[in-house]
């Protein structure tokens, strides 16, 4: 399958037209942002680690039901995916506090909650994805109820099969955000799990050390990145030791190629 003209370009990805009207490609970039893109910059390998990782979670979410657009990853760093309709929202889900719902209720970072917490954000970077309530969603219809009730039942399903997988390879999944998608069937909408699950949009801390594996090495001048990503990846049997000594190579090969130019 080869790529046609860009459809669209986010942060992280790109999306392409293909030869088939109901699927596209999706293109995973080695562009880091954080603070709605406040700060960015380019790790080289980001975007393969981010691949992988997505490509595996989704495929062990689909075999528990949960519906998603995953068709198959094409290489390193492309996925066919289900062209779909995204919902103009972001969920996220905590089962620990940290992060922005510290700061804006003085809850001490690191607070376990007793159930997961699931917020809305709606997805607008000109107004930094402001929070939003259900009310919001139904009275500018975001979404329909029936929709946002699906989703939610998907989400406290999610949210379960990772905290197992990911506490079977000693990390702790502190929060998570989520994109559906409205796919036609049978000229109905269905709503299905969309855009990657992967270390950029999950907080994922060593179950031991608390050691944060995810963007927040970045967001928070933690070090480099790439080897925490490499350590998910190792941990969810995604990656063996040839596959992590070939993203390092490439790593370095491009920052030598960048620093000669």
């Amino acid at each position: 399958m080869k790529r046609g003209k860009k459809l669209y370009e986010g942060k992280a990805k790109i999306i392409y037209a293909t030869n088939d009207k109901n699927l596209v490609i999706q293109y995973f970039k080695d562009d880091a942002t954080a603070f709605n893109n406040q700060k960015k910059t380019i790790i080289e390998g980001k975007g393969v680690l981010n691949n992988r990782i997505s490509e595996h979670i989704l495929l062990n979410l689909s075999q528990i039901g949960i519906k998603n657009h995953l068709v198959k990853r094409l290489n390193m760093r492309e996925q066919v995916i289900k062209l779909v309709e995204i919902i103009p929202i972001e969920f996220i889900v905590r089962n620990v506090a940290t992060g922005s719902i510290t700061k804006r209720l003085g809850i001490e970072d690191g607070t376990v909650l007793k159930e997961p917490l699931i917020e809305y954000c709606l997805k607008d970077d000109k107004l930094g994805d402001p929070l939003i309530a259900e009310e919001h969603i139904f009275a500018f219809d975001w979404a329909t109820k029936k929709e946002i009730e699906k989703v939610k039942k998907m989400i406290l399903r999610i949210n379960d099969f990772m905290i197992g997988m990911f506490r079977g390879v000693g990390i702790k999944l502190i929060d998570f955000k989520l994109e559906f998608g409205r796919l036609k069937v049978n000229d109905k909408d269905e709503v299905i799990l969309a855009d990657e699950i992967s270390p950029d949009t999950c907080r994922l801390w060593d179950s031991i050390t608390d050691k944060k594996l995810d963007k927040d090495r970045f967001r928070k001048n933690l070090g480099d990145l790439i080897p925490a990503y490499t350590e998910v990846a190792k941990r969810l049997g995604i990656l063996h030791e040839q596959s992590n000594v070939s993203v390092v190579n490439v790593t370095k090969l491009s920052s030598v190629k960048r620093k000669r130019k």
